[in-house]
Formats: structure tokens, sequence, C-alpha cells
């Protein structure tokens, strides 16, 4: 009962519609009953049983609703005979029988078409609730996670859930409607054997639910696995350059077939417990079938029979009936125990925290007016410190570059400023407000940031540009292209500006994409700029003509700049050099230079002999 109300939690935007199909289903429902409620006239007038009714009653649930139909219905065949003949009272029972049959299924129809937008949009609204929750969670969390993995959860998990889950929301509805309903009219002809066959249905379901029992886990565990493929395949295509390389095409391919055996071993194994479902709901059906046709045997072939033979061939007719919504509801648990575990896949992003958090009252910000203050910064991602200690002062209009060894902090240091990552210890004060005061949006609009590796999409260069603004005028980005030295490589490509770059911008070279990037961030006009080895990816004069627009760009912004190569930062107002997570030296480069025992002249040395 937890996994259907965890499953109807999906749907609950969609009342209006299951409660039309609830409507169309007993109405399918009622007019089963009626169709085999057909059956005992005409056994009756077959077999020459029919007694004369010469009088009508109402209908009434009191004295049973099928048995007000099935006097009314005497009646009128009893007219029909004395007017007409057997003949035509079979004739128009018949006639009944199919004018009934198509308006059950009109009913059907009419009741699995509301089920349709259900599927579609509760899939659609499960797909953009896990994309919104994924966008909003922190970089950190993605550290942890396998793109792959997240790739098969949006995908495999969310179509697990409609072909398993949604897919069964007949079963879910439909089938108990059917099922409570056949049971009024089996009740109505014959309470004993109708009591009889409660006590035999539930052992079915207990041996159904049994079988099933173990799926959950075995459907996580595939699509774990499936999650590893997709990882697989991913790291392939974004790293085939390296794997032709160092030809280890054969060496991936073992990986990936490791991988693949793996989830075709747990895929045989579910198959196969759910090839067994059918099976032994069949025999088990079947079994049923001959406790009720025995039981009800004997008590037409008793000494004092409670029932005639037709009402026996009519409940029989009818239960047959029941079995098959029965095997639905329980084949609908089968598969939503398969469901359930791509459900609690999903719950697991979807329940994800976001350490990243808004406070309550924060404040709105649209400029930068003063300082960033850095007091006494500490941070780590697990266990071991990233940063240490770190105190710094950045004033508006200066340039603060960072240098030191890879893995020193500086990328963490400067990806704490738009709060990609929180401090753990001490704070960060913007223009006088803690960082964590401050509405995120408005605080992340005042930076623009460049990779080290340039970041792009696969659309055309006029929207990789514009990327985050909506309506960005065509002479802007044309301008922001210039002053980042790309306008002219743009105009030789084969449809200028409106040219697609392919993924991640394989189309253009290693310096071209870090110009466009470097546009994107000129083109928001931030009053910061955070610059990771923007220019480490130019060729000597690309860089030279980048790093003279940046220069005169710097002269009106903020800027924090992280560099390896000295050559680009010497004019900076301030620079730290950074090691194991510690600011060891600041100053200006000439100041540095002096310190011939210092890191920044070791490796102003190295550089220099290089």
């Amino acid at each position: 009962m937890k996994d259907w109300l965890i499953v109807f939690k999906y749907v609950a935007n969609y009342k209006r519609w299951v409660a039309l199909h609830v409507i169309f289903s007993l109405l399918s429902a009622a007019a089963s009953v009626f169709t085999f409620a057909m059956c005992i006239p005409f056994l009756k007038v077959l077999f020459s049983m029919e007694e004369m009714v010469l009088e009508p009653v109402t209908f009434s649930f009191t004295n049973g609703l099928l048995s007000s139909v099935t006097h009314n219905l005497n009646y009128l065949i009893s007219i029909v005979i004395a007017q007409y003949g057997k003949v035509s009272a079979l004739a128009m029972i018949v006639g009944m029988i199919v004018v009934f049959s198509l308006i059950r299924n009109i009913f059907t129809y009419t009741s699995l078409s509301c089920l349709a937008p259900i599927r579609s949009y509760t899939s659609r609204d499960v797909r953009n609730k896990l994309y919104n929750k994924i966008v909003s969670l922190p970089l950190a969390y993605f550290s942890k996670e396998r793109k792959g993995d997240l790739m098969s959860r949006m995908t495999n998990d969310v179509n697990e859930i409609e072909w398993s889950i949604l897919n069964s929301l007949d079963s879910f509805i439909h089938s108990p409607i059917e099922v409570i309903v056949f049971f009024i009219a089996l009740l109505s002809l014959s309470p004993n054997l109708t009591l009889m066959a409660l006590v035999v249905l539930p052992v079915g379901g207990l041996v159904l639910g049994l079988i099933g029992s173990t799926l959950k886990r075995k459907a996580k565990d595939i699509q774990s696995k499936m999650g590893g493929i997709l990882s697989v395949i991913e790291e392939t295509l974004s790293g085939m350059r390296i794997i032709k390389a160092f030809t280890a095409e054969k060496l991936m391919y073992r990986n990936f077939s490791d991988k693949n055996q793996a989830y075709a071993k747990i895929q045989t194994s579910l198959y196969r417990q759910n090839y067994l479902a059918s099976p032994v709901s069949e025999v088990l059906s079947f079994t049923i079938i001959g406790f009720v046709l025995w039981y009800g045997g004997s008590l037409v072939l008793g000494d004092s029979p409670s029932i005639g033979p037709e009402t026996l061939i009519t409940y029989l007719v009818i239960f047959s009936q029941i079995i098959v919504p029965v095997k639905k509801v329980s084949t609908a648990n089968y598969n939503l125990k398969k469901g359930m575990a791509s459900i609690n896949r999903i719950d697991e992003i979807m329940n994800a925290q976001n350490p990243i958090q808004q406070a309550e009252n924060p404040i709105a910000i649209q400029s930068f007016n003063d300082k960033i203050v850095y007091k006494d910064v500490w941070f780590k991602y697990q266990e071991k410190w990233i940063l240490q200690n770190i105190n710094l002062s950045i004033e508006k209009g200066k340039t603060i570059a960072l240098v030191g060894q890879s893995g020193s902090g500086k990328s963490t240091m400067v990806d704490m400023l738009p709060r990609f990552y929180d401090v753990v210890q001490g704070e960060i004060v913007f223009d006088g407000h803690n960082l964590k005061d401050l509405v995120i949006p408005d605080l992340r609009n005042l930076f623009g940031i460049v990779n080290q590796e340039p970041i792009l999409f696969n659309d055309t260069i006029f929207n990789n540009i514009a990327f985050g603004l909506e309506n960005a005028k065509e002479e802007d980005v044309i301008a922001a292209a210039k002053i980042a030295n790309a306008h002219d490589f743009i105009m030789e490509t084969a449809e200028g500006y409106q040219t697609n770059i392919g993924d991640r911008g394989s189309r253009l070279s290693g310096g071209q994409r870090q110009r466009l990037s470097i546009a994107r961030a000129l083109l928001h006009n931030p009053p910061i700029l955070i610059l990771d080895e923007a220019t480490s990816s130019l060729d000597t004069l690309s860089e030279r003509l980048v790093q003279d627009a940046l220069d005169n760009l710097i002269k009106t912004r903020t800027s924090i700049v992280i560099a390896h190569r000295l050559s680009t930062i010497h004019n900076a107002d301030i620079i730290c050099v950074m090691h194991e997570g510690e600011i060891v030296e600041r100053g200006t480069h000439h100041e540095l230079v002096k310190n011939e025992n210092g890191y920044y002249y070791n490796l102003y040395r190295m550089q220099a002999f290089k």
C-alpha cells in the first residue's frame, strides 16, 4: 500500500483525469455486468426453463440491483415470447448482449483515453523536476556522482516509471473497480459461493506476491548497471583522442564488455522471474475456478439445490471475468516492484540536500561598490583542508592574481565568491555583507567567469556568446567578439555567427573556443571578472591580442586572475602566491622578485630560464 501511495503522489496533479477514469471505469464495469446478466434469460429460454413474468418491479439496491434487472428482463422477454415466439426472444437477447458489449467497450476506451495525458504529462513532469533539481545542486554533488548514472536516471529510470507504473494505472484503478462491481454481482447471484471464492482468491495473490518480492532489488541493480554502461560510453566519446593515442581500444572494450556482461546476467534473471508470473497466475486461475465449479456444482446437485444451473453458469461466466482484473492487479503490483526501484533512484536525487542555501531574508545587490574581504577562511571537501587561514582584501578596480602549483587551492578560492562552494570556517564579506546573506542570483550576475577549459554548447556561435541573455543585440555580440579577437575567424566560417559549433565546440580549435568563452564573459559586462587561465589555450599571437584586450578591460573592472604563466600577470596590483592551501607570499611583481628565497622568485626564474 505504501508503494501505491507513492505512485499516486506522481499523478496528483491530474486528479480531474483520474476522476474521469474512475467514472468511466464504473460505467464500463456496470455495462459488463448487464451484458453477462443476459446469460440467465438466454439460458432459460434456450432450455425451456422460462417462467412468464407478468409484472415489472422497481429497480432497487435494497432488494438487489442484479435481481431487479433480471426480473425486468424476464418481464420484457415474456412479452416478446407471448407475441413473437421463443426464437424472436433469443434474437432479442443476443441483440441486447451485443449492444451492452458495444456500450461497455465505448466506456472502456473512454476510461483508457483519460489515462493518456496522465502517462505522458506525468513523465514530462518527472523529467522537468529531475532536470530542475540537477541544475540547482552544487558543484560538489557532481564531483561525487557519475555523469552516466545521472543520465541513466533521467532516461532509463523515467522510462521505467512510465512503462512499469504509469502503464499499469489502468490495473491500479480500472481493474479494482471491475473486481468490486463483479463481486457485488456475484453476491447477488450466490452469497455462499462468493464467500468461498473470497477465501480462495487471496491465496493466489499471496503466491504471486512472493514471486515479485525480490524484483525491486534486482530492478535497482539493473538500473545501476546501466548507469555504469552509460558512464563508460560517455568517457569513451569524450576521450576518444586519448584512447586512440595510447592504443587503448582493447582495454576500453574489455571494460565495456565486463559491465555489459554484468548487466545482461542480471537482466536474464529478471526476465526469467518476470516470465514465471504468467504461468503461475494461469495455474492459480484454473485452480480457483475449479474450486468454484466444484462447490457451485454441489449447490446445484445437492438434495436441496440453492441455485439453478442457469445461475451457476452465469456465475461462472462472471467469475471467469473477475479473474482477468485480479490477474491485472497482480501483474501491476509485480511491475510496481520493478518501477519502485526507479522511483527510489530518482528520489535519491530529488531528496539530495543542497548546502548552498539562500538566507531567509536575503539582501538584494545590483552592483559592486567597495571591496571583497576573505576573513580567516578555511575550506575542505572531505577530511583534508584545501584552504587554510585565507585573509585577503580585493578592492574595487584592482587586479588580484593568484599563482602557485596545481592543487594549491587557487580555483577553489575563487569558486567561493559566486558561492559554488561555501566556506567551512570564517567568512567572506562583500561590500560589508556576509556573502551568505546576499541573493544568490544577484551575486552571480556580478561575475564574469572564463574557465581554463572552454565550456561551450552544441549551438550557434551567436547563442554561445549570448548564453544567459534572452534579448542580446547582434551589435553587442559582435562588439564582444571583436574585443576577444574572435570576430575575424567567426566571419570565415560558413554561416558566420549562425554557424553551429558542434558538441562542446568540436568544430573549432582550442584557441577559438577560448576566445568565444571570453566574448561570452565580456558581453555580460560584469563588474568583476574571474579569469582562470583564460589565455592558456591560445597561440602566441592570439594570446597577445586577447591579453591586450583584457588589459584594457581590466582597467575598469575588478579582476581575479589565476595564472601559471607569470608574464600574463606582471601588471597585477597584488599577486598572491599559494602553496598547499595557504597564501605564503603577496605583493607586486617587482616586490616579489626581490625575495630570492621566495616561491614566486623560483617560479619566475624557472619560467625565465625556460
